[in-house]
């Protein structure tokens, strides 16, 4: 699927030596059809890196997407420069007259800290509110997925009784459910978390499909309102050194890490790291954007 971004996002020269087919604005001007409309609300404190992750994971379909970026306002981000932000990002603000075909929430790094407590929950309850009339279908992911069950479903999330962090297996549910069409019965993807949303309650509440559920790492894919929610637990995107990276930050800050589960051969840090879940991931997004964005949004988005 060809991606449409802005011609100078870094991004897109790293995705265009990696053989994926990246449209900058001029070309897409002048093709006669209507792309998908995305939007990605990033709150992962490297933007960069989970911009790259995020394009590589929508470049695998033949589908032409426009994808825009978004950050909260009411959160400084200290990891990534604000001219890359005042460039690359737009705010609720100023999109809130437009309707998107999908949007994907990503993961944040406050997952120990209660939702009301977060600085930007406020502006994430209003922008979770706003999709719900302009965003035909939401991917939640990881702490964003917390989020959201809680703010739709009210169901909070719990510490774990340590890090949740390496790759794990995952049964199929639901098969029939387009969203894991083509998945395995069984499948790996990796997690980053100290926190966890029950399980027990997710499978108790009505509203919500169980689609995936790992022993180890629990209910790692649910929907709900036929497709127009949808919530992921883990980190399907990650590229192969993300949970490196994230091994060898902790060790360096003197904090309490382990080898990541299942994911060096032999458990040995100083081995390339397997890249066990690329083909579960496109078919994730794959799936998503078909099924749930392309078939189901209109062909004319209006505006407010």
């Amino acid at each position: 699927m060809p991606i449409k971004t802005q011609s100078d996002l870094p991004a897109k020269e790293i995705l265009e030596n990696e053989n994926i087919f990246v449209m900058d604005e001029f070309r897409a001007a002048h093709q006669d059809i209507r792309p998908l409309q995305v939007l990605i609300l990033n709150n992962m404190p490297v933007k960069q890196d989970t911009e790259l992750q995020l394009l590589r994971a929508l470049s695998n379909t033949p589908l032409q997407t426009d994808v825009t970026f978004m950050n909260v306002k009411s959160h400084v981000s200290l990891n990534t420069p604000s001219s890359h932000l005042n460039k690359f990002y737009t705010t609720l603000d100023e999109i809130r007259h437009r309707r998107f075909d999908g949007m994907i929430v990503t993961g944040a790094p406050v997952e120990d800290i209660p939702f009301e407590e977060v600085d930007y929950w406020e502006e994430i309850c209003e922008i979770f509110d706003w999709a719900d009339s302009h965003v035909t279908s939401t991917l939640h992911i990881c702490w964003a997925a917390q989020a959201g069950l809680y703010h739709y479903y009210g169901i909070d999330k719990r510490p774990l009784p340590r890090k949740l962090f390496g790759v794990y297996e995952h049964r199929v549910a639901n098969r029939k459910i387009p969203l894991v069409r083509g998945f395995d019965d069984l499948f790996l993807a990796p997690h980053s978390r100290h926190t966890e949303t029950p399980a027990e309650a997710i499978h108790a509440n009505g509203a919500l499909t169980v689609l995936a559920e790992s022993p180890e790492a629990g209910v790692y894919l649910a929907i709900a309102e036929e497709g127009k929610k949808i919530f992921v637990s883990g980190h399907p995107e990650y590229d192969r050194y993300t949970l490196q990276a994230e091994y060898r930050r902790d060790l360096d800050k003197g904090l309490p890490i382990q080898v990541p589960y299942h994911y060096f051969p032999e458990d040995d840090p100083q081995q390339k790291p397997l890249l066990q879940w690329r083909s579960h991931c496109n078919n994730l997004y794959s799936n998503w954007l078909n099924y749930y964005v392309y078939q189901i949004t209109p062909y004319e988005l209006a505006q407010n």
